[in-house]
């Protein structure tokens, strides 16, 4: 950096001693020419000044594309989180209607068991109906159903 350009030029001559004063003007000099919004060598970079607008314009476009994108995953989200919810909703129902049903034995974690519709009720049997065959005592097969950890009944097949 120039610390002061205003300097003299000192030559000696033998016979006569002269100064060189700078020709360039201090007005006309920076010490931070990296703060320029112009070039500051002849060389240098022009600087453009850049279309705010079409800055803009470009910036909120790749926005929605992002958003889009996010709000896209967050929907398929919501509706596997629904999905999720009415099986769940219908493992409660189901299991409800089972402990309303009459059964002859405790059930145990893990076991397959069948439900079965009779007149005005429900009944849980450890018999499939292929076992039953063609004397089937019930009205109709409801579901085939598995006992969960949580006491819950899971619908491996039918209609809960």
């Amino acid at each position: 950096m120039l610390q002061n350009v205003n300097f003299v030029i000192m030559t000696t001559n033998k016979s006569n001693s002269e100064s060189i004063e700078n020709p360039i003007d201090k007005d006309k000099v920076t010490d931070n020419p990296h703060s320029l919004e112009y070039p500051h060598q002849v060389g240098g970079m022009p600087v453009r000044p850049e279309d705010i607008g079409k800055t803009k314009g470009r910036a909120l476009s790749a926005m929605h594309e992002q958003t889009d994108m996010q709000m896209e995953q967050l929907y398929e989200q919501m509706e596997l989180l629904a999905r999720q919810a009415k099986a769940i909703k219908k493992r409660v129902e189901l299991s409800h209607r089972i402990y309303r049903a009459r059964m002859g034995f405790d059930p145990i974690i893990s076991h397959i068991y069948y439900l079965y519709s009779h007149r005005d009720d429900d009944v849980l049997s450890m018999l499939s109906p292929a076992d039953w065959g063609s004397r089937m005592p019930y009205d109709a097969f409801v579901a085939k159903v598995k006992l969960l950890g949580d006491h819950t009944w899971d619908i491996l097949e039918g209609e809960g």
